[in-house]
Order: structure tokens, then sequence, then C-alpha cells
């Protein structure tokens, strides 16, 4: 093969020296950028090379999602699994219901089902028990997947299954917990990630043969959305066969970057990748507290006292430092632990007691192993109901911050007035606050709470406004710059990887994405549906998704046991 020159109608570097172009020359070789700028400047730069005319086409560098968890994402989400949240075709507990009569009716009988999104708040569902699934499921075993990520209902077959002596639940592991009867029994819930893990693993490894192809699905769409590098942030040792297959095809389409579990005990062991380019451990990931969808966040404010909560049956708080999921001390010893190691830490917290114990505990690591004031990048993710003040302290410690766009898109009218007063649900996910404060910005969709789709952040983020069309917080809305960063360099800089993706320059990996027209000139509110994601190349080349599934279902086909590829696991997400 020949370097590549790509024309466009623009290119969007993302790079504020020179920050836009007519073309962008790479080399075939080493994936690496050559030249970016005019074409007489690419040829200059590559001599001899043809110019490939895109026409209307916009190029960007491809769009970066800093937190996802694909290889769950793809399992719990992809046939034969069932995806039933609300904006994926299920937006009431009747639909949901409907969906498992039809399921219970046509599959096999001894054939277990796995359904993921179950959105209490959204659908107004209750919570249910083994009891509430046995009327739908009486003999198959059926594991149910809370949005959130924090919780699992499950039917009597899976407890019977799960061969808990006399039905109870064994001990509670450390930051999770089983529901039970009065007699001990178990009512068929499991609360954060050690308890989902126990109850619900052995049935999702069951009832998804090809847990591969699944995850590869899963990468294939967010693919499709233009996205060519995420993060696995419930990484665990387990799964480096199965993404080490899904990284080193020809047609890989995403690079991945690792946050190992700190529930693990090697949590803290290195990774020696086959090309750290495409595949690399990067972190270690810690949960404060838990999900706004299931009350279980370490807030300082409490629920409103509204039908849509009660229905919900969430405790109406505020729940402060009894959500937390570690105590202070335990927190201070697994950053004593994980620090000395050079790993980039990142703590799961939406609550804002949450945040300042994050912060401190933070803080105090980070003078222990004279970190202070380097560049160590250390994360905090959501933070969907946290102050702008505590942003502005994370900056001057040097932390970094992702949030979720959509906790706002799909809840935001929820939030503000229904689950809490106005003053704190209208400025839900403070993306303002954010930039203003100076932070290193970064967006996420926490897959498989919801679809990757960065247009769809960016359009919100500019605009403040939710999938119903209502307005709340426009304090918080931000630029289309500000907003493209956080899906592109500021999401590299999170990842310790801005030195080699997120903007296009010389020496960086060509990862592109096409664009039907220029985003900058797109109607603010319609940006996600005028602009279209055309492909995407990662390092100079145009990544053929079919092909990609082929690559990966060859590898699942010469496997001798396919699911050790990519072993299951059901963990925390927003």
């Amino acid at each position: 093969m020949a370097n590549v020159i790509l024309k466009a109608s623009s290119i969007i570097t993302m790079d504020p020296t020179n920050p836009r172009a007519e073309a962008v020359a790479f080399d075939d070789a080493t994936g690496k950028i050559l030249a970016v700028g005019t074409v007489a400047q690419c040829q200059a730069a590559s001599p001899g090379t043809a110019v490939t005319d895109l026409g209307t086409t916009v190029l960007m560098p491809g769009f970066i999602e800093a937190h996802s968890h694909p290889m769950l994402g793809g399992m719990i989400t992809q046939p034969p699994s069932y995806w039933i949240a609300p904006y994926m075709g299920y937006p009431n507990i009747s639909d949901v219901h409907a969906l498992w009569t039809k399921v219970n009716a046509e599959l096999p009988p001894d054939q277990p089902v796995v359904f993921q999104g179950l959105d209490r708040l959204l659908q107004q569902a209750s919570m249910p028990t083994n009891t509430d699934l046995d009327a739908f499921f009486p003999t198959r075993r059926a594991v149910v997947l809370d949005n959130s990520g924090h919780m699992a209902y499950f039917n009597s077959a899976v407890i019977a299954f799960n061969k808990w002596a006399d039905g109870k639940p064994p001990p509670n592991p450390p930051g999770a917990h089983f529901g039970r009867n009065p007699d001990g029994t178990s009512n068929g819930i499991a609360y954060e990630t050690a308890a989902l893990l126990e109850a619900a693993l052995p049935t999702v490894k069951d009832a998804v043969p090809h847990p591969l192809e699944s995850a590869a699905k899963w990468l294939q769409y967010m693919a499709g959305f233009g996205i060519t590098a995420t993060s696995e942030m419930t990484y665990s040792t387990n799964m480096l066969k199965g993404y080490e297959a899904l990284t080193t095809r020809p047609d890989s389409p995403v690079r991945m970057s690792l946050y190992h579990m700190a529930i693990d005990s090697d949590a803290g062991v290195q990774v020696d990748s086959p090309d750290p380019a495409m595949l690399r451990k990067q972190g270690v990931k810690l949960w404060a507290d838990g999900s706004p969808w299931v009350g279980s966040i370490a807030s300082s404010f409490p629920y409103l006292d509204t039908p849509a909560v009660q229905h919900a049956e969430i405790p109406l708080g505020p729940g402060g430092t009894a959500m937390m999921n570690y105590t202070r001390v335990e927190l201070d010893a697994l950053l004593a632990k994980y620090a000395p190691m050079g790993w980039q830490m990142s703590f799961h917290v939406n609550g804002d007691v949450g945040l300042d114990i994050v912060l401190d505990a933070y803080e105090e690591a980070l003078v222990n192993n004279n970190l202070m004031g380097t560049d160590h990048r250390w994360r905090v993710e959501h933070c969907g109901g946290c102050r702008g003040d505590q942003f502005e302290r994370a900056v001057a410690m040097g932390v970094t911050i992702s949030l979720g766009p959509f906790q706002y898109i799909y809840w935001g009218d929820l939030l503000d007035g229904t689950m809490f007063e106005p003053a704190i649900g209208s400025q839900w996910m403070r993306w303002g606050d954010a930039v203003r404060a100076g932070a290193h910005l970064s967006f996420h969709n926490d897959g498989p709470v919801s679809p990757p789709i960065p247009l769809l952040n960016i359009q919100t983020a500019i605009t403040r406004t939710t999938d119903t069309g209502q307005v709340h917080g426009a304090n918080q809305i931000i630029s289309i710059e500000d907003a493209l960063k956080a899906e592109t360099i500021g999401a590299a800089y999170m990842l310790h990887r801005d030195d080699e993706i997120g903007s296009l320059a010389v020496g960086k990996y060509a990862d592109l994405v096409e664009l039907s027209m220029d985003p900058y000139l797109a109607e603010p509110l319609k940006l996600a549906t005028q602009v279209k994601v055309q492909g995407t190349w990662r390092s100079g080349r145009k990544i053929d998704l079919d092909a990609y599934m082929q690559q990966i279902q060859a590898v699942e086909a010469a496997a001798t046991h396919p699911v050790d590829h990519a072993a299951p696991i059901i963990a925390h997400k927003c």
C-alpha cells in the first residue's frame, strides 16, 4: 500500500495551533500523520502520493468515549440478550412485561435469558423480586439488570441454580449486599458489583454462548457513531484474552484503555499487551457511591416525595455518607496500595457528599505520594449531583472530570422538580461549571447505560435540551468548541493519550471520523440528526465493520473454549 492523502471540504483538527485544514497525509506503515494543511503541504510531505478527494465530507479526529464498558455492553444488550431500556423501545413497564411474556412463550424452556436496562423511574416500575419474575418465568432462569448497573433482579430458578443453601445467599461481600426476606432467603435482588457478580454471572455465561462476538457487536456499534477510542472501566484479568482478540484484528475499530476494578485482588498487576497502541492498562477503578436512579448516591440533598419517586421505591434520604461503598479508612488504604504503583486512579461518584470524600482522600494520597502538582490526571466520573466549587477544587488538584450528558438527556425532566428540587435538578451535570473551572473535560455515555452517541452529547451540551425538548439550567450551556473538545482531545487527555490521538497533528495516529457536514454549521437543536457519521479510520486504515465481525467470528470459531475469550463481568455503571 502507498501513503494516503485525504482532501475534504474541511478538516477540523482540534489543534489550536492549526484549527482548520484542507488535507491530511499519513503513513500507511505507521498509521501516523505526516502533514495537516493544504493539499500542496501534504503532497510535499508525501511526494508522489495520489490525493483522494472526499468531496463534501468533513473530517475530524475520531470521537473518544473516555468511560465505557464494552465487554459488558455487548454481552447484555446484543442478541441473544435483550436491551429493554426505555429509550430503546420500551418506554413503559407494560412494554417490558409484554416482551417477557413473548420471550418466555417462544424460547426453548431450558434457555436462560438476560435483560438489560430496567429503569424504575423512567418506566415507572416497582422493584421486582424473584416472586414477581416467577410470574413471567416460572421455570427458566431469568436475570434482569437495572439500567443503573447497581442492581440485579433474578427469579427463583436462578436462586436454585446458584445452589444457595436453603435458598439463602452467601455472606455479603465487601461494598455489596444481597436482598433477603425476613427468614434469610433470597428475595431475588443483588446490590453492587460483588453481589451482582455472584448472583447473575453463572446465568449470564450460559445465556450468552458467543461473548466475544457480542462484545465485537458493541464495538461495531460504537464505531458506527464515530468512536475510535474508548476505555473498559470494569476490567478484570479474565477479560484480557478477549480484549487482545478484539483489538488485534486488522479491522479492529477502537483503541482500548483498561481500568482494573479495585475489588479484584490482582488489580495492581501490569498488563503486557501485544500492541500497547491498541490495548493498554491505564489505571484502577473504584466506586464511591451508587446511582441516582435507585437512590444510592451519597448526597446532602433528599429526593422529593413525589409519586414517581414513591413508585420506584426510592428512599427519600438524603443518603449522605451512609451511601458510600467504602469508609474513608478503606479508601485511604486502597489509594495507599495503588498510588505507589503508578496507576491512574478513577472514582465513580454521583453525589456531592461522595465527591467531597473522594477529593479529601485524593488530596491526602497525592500529598503522601509526592504527586501533588505532577501530571497524574486522576479521574472522577459522572459527578451528576456535584457542585461547581468541587470542580474548581478538582482542577486545582490536577484531577480530571468526565461527565455523562446521558443523565441529563434522558432523565433531565425528572431530575428537575420530580426527583429533586429545581436548584439541584436543573443543574444536574454541570458541564458549564466544569469548563469555567478550567477542567480537561470529557464526556461519556457509560455504555450500556445509554447508546454511545457523541453527536447527541454535543448537541445537548450546546443547547441544554432534553430528549423531550425541555431546557433546564441554561447557565450550564457551553460552546460547540468546548463540547467537541470533550469528545476528542479532552477525552484523550483523560486517558493519557493526548500525545497520540484526540487531535490531528503531525506524529499522531490517523484516527478519523468522516462527517456528512460541518457540525459548526448545523442547527444546534438538530445537530445529531443533521450531521451523519459516514465512517471511521484507525491508524490510517478505513475501517470495514463487516470485515471486523468476520475476523472476530473466525477467532471465536477457532477457540476451544470461546467463553474464555470474554468472561462476562456484571458491574457498576452510572
